[in-house]
């Protein structure tokens, strides 16, 4: 029996997808672009066949070329680029579908949050779907808070004034009569959420529903053991749904503290005809891919409650199916490699936790995967440990007489990536660096820690503790110069141990970045400025898109952080450099870079510098921040243009990865051994400089602290599963002092031009047609 749609059949044999054995269906794609065109096309044929069907569709970024895509088939139906298209994916309608008739129910929210606020799902959902795809607003279902009935009809402002909500109200006894009043809205959320589940059942439950899936594994908000007959509620959240809320409310200090009323998992599969959609992209979610698919159904694991779906899908890009055991199957049969034999005895001292010096032959055939080595005898783990060996020798050598261009898409990218490699590097005085951050970056900046740089620079102002501004040219091209002394100021108090001077240091920076963004011509219009940057940031709301001469103050902020950091190693600040890429705008769906706006300055610089070395993200899935991959979208078109005028024959590409994604050790071509001492200066470096950072207001979701925390703990798990197989005391006995020093290992991939701009052409290929 065909269990796959048309469209889903096609994609499928594209793909060349070997036979499944999984507990749900699944189809796979090349990237998170491929998965948002899939979802579309399928979408657009449920709707054919249903055009008064009942849809949930997701908020967030995932989404975003779902949303492309499906906008740009409906509005490229009938003309030539429309048709190629649909043809090409097998979608063969006979007329275009019409979603007026759909009937939208909104699948989650947060609570307490004002519905005319940009981060709300609410407004989300009504700008995106039923606004965009032409949805008619009278048959939609919305949970919009100001709607939802509380106690003697008071909003939620006055019932819960601080925006917290206290659930344990539904249990014990109300101590105020401000309690009183909560415990009984609490019960009337409650109801209404009963009867939001009730509508949805008259309906006949949802017809089309398509959802993300978290980290921790939750649909909807229905987070790590959620019951599977759970219906629409009010509800907290983990840690791991928290973190990444964060983006969206505006710190993690927020989020924390704010609930959900979310559509059950059994509101999900109330209809038991219904087509359930689950995509995800990258690595990251591999975990929890696998755990749907192809464990029984549990509470630990949400989406498994779908496997009593015939129609459940989880569409997924390879990464993210990376860990079941059809891609494992897959990935180990055709033609070998020496990466797949060392991937396969990697896993295994990983899955036996035995030191690859005992393994034994037996342990290798018995293996389902080592027993695939071509040519398996006993010399094969000694094969791998002296090709790791080889990896870890190349981390160490030394360079001399290079360029290095090292470019992150976020500051700190490079730092939490490669920094163990780049101050090796930093040491040789034949070398030169220039570091290249390509976005602002000012989303990473929370309203409140410049409400607080900004009231210190008034407190200085008061105890004339900022002098500059009294140099008769300062207003006119005097806050131009001596930026570096900033740098070199703040550091110097670094190294005193002088709080307060650093936030001096800090303040003289902030100062110049208003004068040049407000063009200030004195002391008193600039004390009024800061006055009304305050005012504006103290009555927005928290996560609402700033004014963008607040977010280039921001940005400049992240900038100084990214010269302190360098400065660290005797770097000029005229060799980091911030490129401010313009697809970087703060909303919820970034730009596509373009050539003359994003590719340009990336090419104007290399043709400067002539770097022989470029390091940069590698992100080729979409499968950390999306910033990541559409800057190795600019770097790689701004390569691919240089080559046509430059010789880059022996042009030498790294690509990291840091917090957000990982390399296997088998993909990695070079292996740095990270000492005590380097772990140090990581965390020090970035608890030094990074100050709008160290609060960890947008953390990742694996740890609930510092990106420099998180990546220390990255190298030392990298270092654990390299010491297995090499055994501890190839370390502790090592000839080599950096190899005894070491407690943690970065992994990177270097690649010559050709290998590059073939991954990055593979993803560009698949956004072609916007």
């Amino acid at each position: 029996m065909e269990i796959f749609s048309p469209v889903e059949s096609d994609f499928i044999s594209k793909q060349g997808t070997e036979q499944q054995n999984t507990l749900i269906p699944y189809v796979l794609v090349d990237n998170f672009p491929q998965l948002g065109l899939i979802t579309a096309l399928r979408f657009l044929e449920w709707v054919y066949d249903n055009p008064e069907g009942v849809i949930s569709l997701p908020t967030g970024k995932t989404p975003e070329y779902f949303i492309r895509w499906t906008q740009f088939l409906l509005k490229n139906w009938d003309n030539k680029k429309g048709k190629k298209l649909l043809d090409k994916y097998g979608l063969k309608l006979t007329s275009k579908p019409d979603l007026s008739g759909l009937q939208f129910v909104q699948i989650d929210e947060f609570y307490p949050i004002n519905p005319k606020q940009k981060n709300s799902f609410y407004n989300y959902v009504n700008e995106f779907y039923i606004k965009d795809f032409g949805l008619d607003p009278a048959k939609a279902m919305f949970i919009n808070v100001d709607e939802i009935p509380l106690s003697n009809n008071k909003t939620y402002q006055e019932v819960f004034p601080d925006l917290k909500v206290d659930l344990s109200l539904r249990y014990r006894e109300a101590k105020t009569q401000q309690e009183r009043c909560q415990k009984r809205s609490i019960f009337m959320i409650d109801e209404w959420c009963a009867r939001y589940e009730e509508k949805i059942r008259e309906k006949g439950g949802i017809g089309f529903f398509l959802g993300g899936i978290g980290p921790d594994g939750h649909i909807a908000f229905n987070i790590k053991g959620s019951d599977h007959f759970s219906t629409t509620r009010l509800m907290e959240t983990n840690f791991e749904t928290q973190a990444v809320a964060a983006g969206d409310l505006g710190g993690i200090d927020i989020s924390k503290n704010r609930l959900v009323i979310t559509i059950g998992l059994q509101t999900i599969t109330y209809n038991p005809e219904a087509v359930a959609i689950i995509f995800a992209a990258g690595e990251a979610k591999a975990d929890v891919v696998k755990n749907a698919l192809e464990n029984a159904p549990s509470n630990q694991y949400p989406a498994s409650v779908l496997q009593k779906l015939k129609n459940a899908r989880f569409y997924l890009t390879k990464g993210a199916a990376v860990k079941l055991h059809d891609s494992l199957n897959s990935y180990y049969s055709g033609d070998w490699s020496k990466e797949k034999t060392e991937k396969a005895v990697l896993d295994l001292v990983k899955k036996l936790n035995k030191y690859g010096h005992h393994l034994t032959l037996n342990d290798l055939k018995n293996d389902p995967y080592c027993s695939r080595i071509p040519d398996l005898d006993d010399k094969t783990v000694s094969r791998v440990i002296g090709s790791i060996k080889n990896k870890l020798s190349k981390g160490m050598r030394k360079e001399e007489e290079q360029r290095y261009y090292h470019t992150g898409p976020h500051h700190d990218d490079v730092l939490l990536g490669i920094l163990p490699y780049v101050s090796h590097q930093l040491r040789q005085a034949t070398n030169t660096f220039d570091f290249s951050i390509l976005t602002s970056g000012f989303t990473a900046v929370t309203n409140r820690f410049i409400i607080n740089a900004l009231r210190d620079i008034l407190v200085f102002f008061e105890r004339d503790e900022i002098q500059m501004v009294h140099y008769p040219d300062f207003y006119q091209t005097g806050y131009k110069h001596k930026w570096d002394k900033d740098v070199y100021h703040y550091l110097g108090k670094v190294a005193s141990g002088e709080p307060i001077e650093r936030k001096r240091g800090l303040s003289h920076r902030l100062v110049r970045a208003i004068v040049d963004i407000y063009s200030i011509k004195n002391t008193e219009d600039l004390t009024t400025q800061i006055i009304k940057i305050i005012h504006v940031l103290e009555h927005s709301y928290d996560g609402e898109k700033n004014p963008p001469e607040i977010q280039k103050l921001k940005g400049m902020l992240r900038e100084f952080e990214e010269e302190l950091v360098w400065a660290h190693f005797g770097v000029r600040v005229e060799n980091v450099h911030h490129l401010r890429l313009g697809f970087y705008t703060g909303d919820i769906f970034t730009e596509q870079p373009e050539r003359s706006r994003d590719v340009m300055p990336i090419l104007e610089q290399l043709r400067a510098i002539k770097p022989t070395v470029i390091s940069l993200a590698l992100d080729p899935e979409g499968s950390g921040p999306d910033t990541h991959y559409k800057v190795l979208q600019a770097i790689a078109e701004a390569v691919r243009i240089w080559g046509k005028d430059e010789d880059l024959s022996k042009l030498r590409i790294i690509g990291y990865r840091n917090v957000w994604y990982r390399f296997h050790p088998a993909e990695a071509d070079v292996i740095v051994p990270v000492s005590l001492n380097s772990l140090a200066i990581l965390d020090e470096t970035f608890t030094d400089c990074y100050l709008s950072q160290v609060e960890a207001s947008f953390p990742s979701y694996l740890l609930d602290g510092k990106f420099s925390t998180l990546a220390q703990q990255i190298w030392i798990e990298q270092m654990k599963h390299i010491q297995l197989l090499l055994g501890k005391n190839f370390f502790y006995e090592n000839p080599s002092p950096h190899i005894r020093a070491a407690h943690g290992l970065v992994f990177f991939r270097e690649m010559n031009v050709d290998t590059f701009l073939q991954q990055a052409r593979e993803l560009e290929k698949s956004m072609e047609g916007f």
